[in-house]
């Protein structure tokens, strides 16, 4: 795909199957055993068998390779497999490189997943430990030895600049929170199920790195997340109604680091955000007010304002008023703050059931979704759309 230019992808591929393991903070299992389960899982939903399975995508981060996961499913040969990097940044991603396996005629029927246990495990909010050189260490460099060893330490330096240059004050990012927070309340399957907050309950939750608070920090979770992706024509002979992906792409701004592009002419914007904005309207022929669901990646709450400008929502350094409004439906799961923190896996499995009408926090007549990726690193999105 050329970012002038629309692409060709948008409406030859379909999500028609979603499946995860359960969502915990110490899971007693293998990584390899939740990727398994999430995939059996997915293909279940899809009512297709691990025979139908000849593709595979996950995100450079799994420990669970592609054809390991398949002995442990049952699936056999493989015509595609694929990996992408960045973490969070590759969710939609996955499925983007499925949809181009299917619409290039590389695979049929393509199985995305990530399978971790983070919370028990690895704990990314630690900090930095043990890394291999690399030019990406190189990067980090510039800003381990001051301090800056954790997400939520890179992602305060850019809320910061944020905040002062549109005379804003910490708490606007409580609007995420309470959002994230309510709809995870009603939803069975999240961590905090039962458990809203208040804009209060944000503003007194302690300091993790300012201007971020506790509750403006996403949660550590055990789990697996697997989806479906095949074509339309075959999508409409399975179970449940498909998820057409109307439109995918990738971004990596200029000046782009992971997670410490400290050095670009502006920290108040995600530019690769933006890059991703610009491809996903332009190929799919929709605009802000066509959207009837936003799932935007939130393991950070000021990057989630930063997202809904970068795709023109609102002008910049009005994000929060626009939360605050209510005006797009937003993380009806409960995002990555009150579900599960699954790299944004969870989030495109929520965009498939509000298009399939069977989301626990239902918009009414949802036909399009908008998907993001984590930021802060190179990223991608979906426009996802019902057909039923």
């Amino acid at each position: 795909m050329s970012a002038r230019q629309a692409d060709s992808l948008g409406g030859r591929a379909a999500v028609v199957g979603i499946g995860a393991t359960e969502f915990s903070k110490d899971s007693g299992r293998s990584e390899l055993a939740l990727a398994a389960e999430a995939v059996r899982a997915a293909l279940a939903d899809a009512g297709l068998t691990a025979a139908d399975v000849d593709g595979m995508v996950t995100f450079t981060m799994d420990t669970s390779p592609e054809i390991t996961v398949a002995q442990a499913t049952g699936i056999g040969e493989l015509s595609f497999f694929s990996r992408v990097h960045y973490g969070g940044g590759a969710a939609c991603a996955t499925v983007q490189q499925a949809a181009l396996a299917v619409g290039s005629g590389l695979a049929e029927v393509v199985v995305c997943y990530r399978a971790f246990n983070e919370r028990s495990g690895r704990r990314f909010g630690s900090g930095v430990q043990r890394r291999e050189p690399s030019a990406e260490g190189v990067a980090l460099g510039w800003a381990l030895p001051f301090g800056l060893l954790t997400p939520a330490s890179w992602v305060a330096m850019a809320a910061r600049r944020y905040l002062h240059t549109y005379g804003l004050e910490p708490e606007v990012f409580g609007h995420v929170a309470v959002t994230a927070r309510r709809h995870a309340a009603t939803n069975p399957a999240a961590h905090f199920h039962g458990r809203p907050i208040t804009l209060a309950d944000h503003a007194a939750s302690r300091w993790i790195a300012e201007p971020l608070r506790l509750l403006d920090c996403c949660q550590e979770t055990d789990g697996g997340q697997a989806l479906v992706v095949t074509s339309v024509e075959r999508a409409r002979t399975l179970r449940h109604p498909p998820a057409v992906i109307a439109a995918a792409a990738q971004g990596a701004g200029r000046a782009q680091e992971q997670m410490t592009s400290f050095y670009r002419d502006d920290l108040t914007g995600l530019p690769e955000m933006g890059l991703v904005a610009r491809q996903l309207w332009r190929t799919s022929g929709l605009s802000p007010g066509d959207i009837d669901v936003g799932i935007v990646y939130d393991h950070f709450t000021p990057f989630v304002l930063t997202q809904l400008e970068e795709f023109g929502f609102c002008r910049p350094g009005e994000g929060a008023g626009f939360v605050a409004s209510g005006a797009l439906p937003l993380n009806t799961h409960g995002g990555q703050l009150g579900e599960a923190y699954l790299h944004g896996m969870n989030g495109v499995a929520e965009a498939v059931r509000q298009l399939r009408g069977t989301a626990v926090n239902q918009v009414a007549g949802a036909r399009h979704a908008l998907v993001t990726a984590g930021t802060g690193v190179p990223t991608s999105g979906l426009i996802l759309r019902a057909e039923r």
